[in-house]
């Protein structure tokens, strides 16, 4: 059975400022910001979250079936997806949008700037999850039309079909109830560390009672690890040391293939987590959220010597 991947498809156009964001924001004008960045390094890349969740999970092996919507230039990417034998039979092309455009300004400290046209994903909701071609086991809503994401969150939980909720930047999207809505479907929660805490200050929860609300909370902490709370026990996830940091645009969606993977594998959590740690270091040493490629040896192999145990054999 394959996973479900709701979520956007976007162009991403990355930029790199050879510089630190810090050295030209003045804290004391931030209420009248005006910058302007030169970026002499640009380039164009195919992601969105659900494109690039699903890229990762093809790698490892696993069976991706996004669920998205695209515009009248989704062309080229239709193509791209076809070569890498990843299933688009539910992504909806709407007439007259653009796909998402993503624009991303990284600074020497991988700090970024973003800003991002929706497109086709502000009609999202017009997919169902009933319509998904193959029979689903598991699932993920990344980051959609605000609509779409609530619709999914349903649809799911009506389905009875396991899912994680990974907000990201959608998340001032949402008010009060309506986050606590989707977590409350939700079987699985992955936020950052910094989204972590704009769920707790919109929700007024307590981290206790964010973990007692959804099955498994994962928090990502960047070059810091990630710590996943399950049956209350919290496994620290240590992060592996990258060969290069190029790039981190998409690192978050390579971990959340890692979780998806083990979690459709039936691999407990240190195992899973460690997987997940090690995709997005394999993620930030090269350019761009689909660029990166490793064969099953060769991850089996990192993985051991990273954590000092064999990567557990695929079902």
């Amino acid at each position: 059975m394959s996973v479900l991947i709701c979520g956007s498809m976007a162009y991403d156009t990355i930029m790199v400022f050879p510089d630190r964001f810090k050295n030209h924001i003045l804290p004391e004008k931030i209420h009248m910001l005006s910058v302007s960045f030169m970026v002499p390094e640009m380039r164009r890349e195919f992601g969105g979250c659900a494109g690039n969740i699903a890229y990762s999970l093809k790698m490892l092996g696993g069976d991706p079936q996004i669920m998205a919507t695209a515009g009248c230039d989704f062309a080229l990417y239709a193509e791209r997806l076809d070569t890498l034998g990843i299933r688009r039979s539910n992504i909806r092309e709407v007439e007259n949008t653009f796909t998402g455009q993503c624009f991303l300004t990284t600074d020497l400290d991988d700090n970024q700037i973003n800003a991002f046209h929706p497109g086709a994903m502000s009609f999202s909701h017009l997919n169902r999850v009933s319509d998904a071609q193959v029979p689903v086991s598991l699932a993920i809503i990344s980051p959609d039309g605000k609509q779409g994401m609530q619709e999914h969150c349903e649809q799911l939980a009506e389905a009875g079909i396991p899912f994680i909720f990974d907000p990201g930047q959608g998340l001032p999207m949402f008010g009060r109830d309506e986050l606590l809505r989707m977590i409350s479907l939700a079987d699985f929660l992955t936020l950052n560390d910094y989204e972590l805490e704009m769920v707790l200050n919109t929700t007024g929860l307590s981290l206790e009672a964010l973990q007692k609300a959804v099955t498994v909370l994962i928090v990502t902490l960047g070059g810091d690890g990630s710590r996943i709370y399950a049956d209350g026990v919290c496994h620290d996830i240590p992060a592996v040391a990258a060969k290069e940091v190029l790039d981190p645009t998409g690192c978050g969606d390579a971990y959340r293939a890692g979780l998806l993977y083990g979690i459709s594998q039936g691999w407990d959590w240190p195992a899973t987590g460690r997987l997940a740690s090690l995709l997005g270091t394999i993620k930030i040493a090269t350019k761009g959220g689909q660029n990166h490629a490793i064969s099953r040896e060769e991850l089996a192999a990192r993985f051991e010597a990273a954590f000092g145990f064999a990567m557990p054999a695929a079902v």
